[in-house]
């Protein structure tokens, strides 16, 4: 299991866009991949929909973990999405 704590930065929070590029990026690889909430919630990051039902807003902690092919590396490219705040300015 891979993991890492990131601070979700855009100024909307964890809205439609952001879940569906999170998910859409999840999805490129294989193995498990949860979201963690610091309050202990949790998503299948390749779920669109659990993702929003997290509601994550901006300067939320959370933790992305991977389990399984390619963990290291999925667990990488979901921070970079979230440290470019999603393309969003």
């Amino acid at each position: 299991m891979f993991t890492q704590t990131v601070t979700i930065q855009n100024e909307q929070g964890f809205h439609v866009r952001p879940a569906q590029l999170f998910s859409e990026k999840a999805g490129q690889f294989g193995g498990e991949v949860h979201l963690r909430t610091s309050e202990g919630r949790s998503a299948d990051c390749k779920s669109m929909l659990e993702l929003m039902t997290l509601g994550i807003e901006q300067g939320a902690v959370v933790t992305i973990e991977a389990n399984g092919d390619g963990e290291q590396e999925v667990v990488e490219a979901l921070v970079r999405l979230v440290e470019s705040k999603f393309g969003e300015a």
